[in-house]
């Protein structure tokens, strides 16, 4: 009876080995099916935030009265010191950088408070205050993005921070923008971490179930977000020194062995 239980034990093991050599969940979308609709939490624009940059440019039928509300463009070169405020002569413009208190300090309107607003937002107030005022007739307010960006972490091909030039960006683009995930790489955990404020919001997404993906608040991605993708059990196994490699010799030699020891017990128990 004794043996006839170390032998069933030895055959759980072998079970237990390989069944946690089963291939990883790589499909994403699982559950999407042939002319499905889904609907989608409404795209959270993105929002300035203090220490964000942006460039503000107004444009006129009258140049030389529209660069009075454009920064200078200024080129810094050994020996050589160049400032002009026409656009026409540059296609970079200089940016402001939002401050503690969530204002930019514009040519003559002043200060304007632009923190928790949106691109289209600061362009309709600015261009509020040039007509209110009658300081220009016919303005035309662009606001851009300057260093918004979103950090891609964990198995994805491409690491790194990547930056951002519009509202909605999703999380299936930020992984477009690294490379896509490895195949090491959990499909129905990853991480989305946001600052909001002086806190941390973490998101967790599963990308196999479409449905659930598109209710999730991280589906659009906000500036300085991070994204990480964990890594599966394989990979955890690979990292380490002794790992079980499915691959490597010594694994199946190790499996062999079991097997080897598990038919010579139930012989032997055969033979009594």
């Amino acid at each position: 009876m004794n043996i006839s239980r170390i032998a069933i034990a030895a055959l759980a093991s072998v079970m237990l080995l390989m069944s946690s050599c089963a291939a990883p969940n790589l499909a994403y979308f699982q559950d999407s099916r042939d002319g499905q609709v889904l609907e989608m939490l409404k795209t959270q624009k993105i929002k300035l935030k203090p220490q964000d940059k942006i460039s503000i440019v107004v444009n006129s039928r009258d140049p030389e009265l529209a660069d009075l509300f454009n920064l200078p463009i200024v080129s810094h070169r050994v020996g050589y010191s160049n400032v002009s405020s026409s656009l026409s002569q540059s296609q970079q413009v200089s940016c402001y950088t939002i401050d503690a208190a969530g204002n930019v300090d514009f040519p003559i309107l002043g200060e304007i408070h632009i923190a928790g607003l949106t691109r289209e937002e600061v362009a309709d107030k600015i261009k509020s205050e040039l007509l209110d005022q009658n300081l220009i007739k016919d303005p035309v307010v662009i606001v851009e993005f300057a260093n918004m960006s979103i950090s891609v972490l964990g198995e994805v091909r491409n690491p790194g921070r990547y930056n951002i030039d519009r509202d909605d960006v999703t999380l299936l683009q930020a992984l477009g923008l690294a490379g896509d995930m490895t195949i090491y790489g959990v499909r129905e955990n990853i991480l989305v971490q946001r600052i909001d404020g002086n806190k941390i919001r973490n998101y967790r997404v599963d990308i196999t179930n479409m449905e659930q993906l598109t209710q999730s608040p991280a589906f659009h991605l906000q500036q300085n977000d991070v994204v990480y993708v964990s890594p599966n059990d394989k990979r955890r196994r690979e990292s380490t020194v002794n790992g079980n490699n499915v691959l490597s010799t010594s694994f199946w030699i190790s499996i062999a062995t079991l097997a080897a020891t598990v038919a010579s017990m139930v012989i032997r128990f055969k033979g009594n």
